[in-house]
């Protein structure tokens, strides 16, 4: 027999709490204003007083939650509607970096607040990152003081690392490109990077999250080319920013040809179709002799398999040399080309140890083959160069260089009898 569910009794005059992780917290960033506003105002011009306030506040106030309306109030005074301008009808401060007086002094100290709070309270790190690329979005809306300020203050942050140089990705946006805000903003925070590390620091953080490559962005697609960036940034007073990116532009073109003379010994192309590629390539890129003959050592070296047995090794070089040898004779035509390739064959068989035995043979191909002369050969082995290996190659080199000397004196003797 199937009896009816029974209801369930209803339990009446108890009350249920909701549980916390149901309840919504109401999103109030004008509290959260108000409370950061009337401490700094308290504090008024003391910065030391103002780092206290908001290590202190962060034990009491959300700052997590609120990071975007902080990092407003602290760079503007409040906080910034879209496109850059302080949100109507709230209260505000002078106690921010665009109050402040437009010296480097000055926005270093404060640059000293946002260390201090961000070292205190780490998982704002990320906040302000997204807080600095989202001023620098709103550049439009600044005045040219309050762009002048967040310039100096980006660069000195970015020289301590508090700030990642991946934050320059904001200046790349198309209208800020396009009206010269970008690169005139540019021009005021590499200033004061630079003014805090050297440019080799300032370039090895470029490098670090790809921006070397990407400065060029800062002009539009028509002034996109090293030539309009070198002679902009040189006219700004800002030479070691041209000679960085002149140097990356080298580098670049260094990577290409190494590259493409590759592929071309890869395909087995006429020598003479190689040389002619170099050549113009190097003409083309403003690269010297020097750089060249180093890039095509580099590459021929690079274009065969070589043994793993030593006693291999030597006779596999020798014939593989041989066959590229006027290739390289080709950027040999200077006395500094001859020395370059001379050190880089040093470094190449001190390097790749099955190489060791044969550098005496390697230079004496060359110099039969007319790459290396008898001068150059003597002047490696009496100036001192790179250590690498230098007094095993030395030994290596002892009978050559005494026939070579032998020659000179007989040629000199001969002359004479003339």
């Amino acid at each position: 027999m199937n009896n009816p569910k029974q209801p369930k009794p209803l339990l009446t005059g108890v009350h249920y709490r909701p549980r916390k992780r149901d309840e919504k917290e109401k999103f109030e960033p004008t509290q959260f204003q108000d409370s950061i506003i009337q401490g700094l105002n308290e504090t008024g011009s003391d910065l030391e007083a103002v780092a206290r306030f908001l290590d202190a506040s962060g034990a009491k106030l959300d700052y997590r939650r609120y990071a975007e309306t902080l990092f407003d109030i602290l760079v503007a005074g409040g906080m910034l509607a879209p496109g850059g301008t302080l949100a109507d009808n709230v209260t505000r401060t002078d106690v921010c970096v665009f109050a402040a007086q437009e010296n480097l002094e000055t926005i270093r100290a404060y640059a000293l607040v946002f260390n201090k709070l961000i070292r205190r309270y780490k998982y704002l790190e990320r906040g302000f990152e997204e807080e600095i690329k989202k001023l620098l979005l709103f550049l439009k809306g600044f005045t040219e003081s309050e762009r002048t300020k967040l310039a100096m203050l980006t660069g000195i942050l970015l020289s301590n690392g508090t700030l990642s140089a991946s934050i320059l990705s904001s200046l790349f946006n198309e209208n800020l490109v396009k009206e010269g805000v970008s690169a005139a903003f540019a021009v005021k925070l590499f200033k004061s990077w630079i003014s805090q590390k050297d440019i080799n620091a300032v370039g090895g953080s470029l490098r670090k999250v790809g921006m070397n490559s990407r400065l060029l962005e800062l002009f539009p697609p028509n002034k996109q080319n090293y030539d309009h960036f070198v002679k902009y940034f040189t006219d700004a007073d800002l030479k070691e920013l041209s000679d960085f990116v002149r140097g990356q532009q080298s580098l670049g073109a260094r990577k290409e040809i190494q590259k493409e003379l590759q592929d071309q010994m890869a395909r087995g192309d006429p020598i003479k179709e190689i040389i002619t590629y170099a050549k113009e390539e190097m003409k083309k890129s403003g690269i010297s002799e020097q750089t060249t003959i180093s890039i095509v050592w580099v590459s021929v070296m690079a274009a065969v398999e070589w043994n793993k047995k030593e006693e291999l090794i030597t006779e596999q070089a020798i014939k593989h040399l041989k066959q590229y040898s006027p290739l390289l004779a080709a950027f040999t035509t200077q006395g500094q080309s001859e020395l370059t390739l001379l050190l880089k064959i040093q470094e190449y068989c001190y390097d790749n140890i099955q190489f060791m035995k044969t550098f005496q043979k390697i230079v004496v191909l060359f110099y039969k083959a007319d790459v290396l002369s008898e001068e150059a050969i003597l002047k490696w082995y009496k100036e001192p160069s790179t250590a690498k290996g230098r007094s095993i190659f030395l030994e290596q080199m002892k009978k050559f260089v005494e026939w070579l000397k032998n020659a000179e004196e007989e040629s000199e003797s001969e002359s004479e009898e003339d």
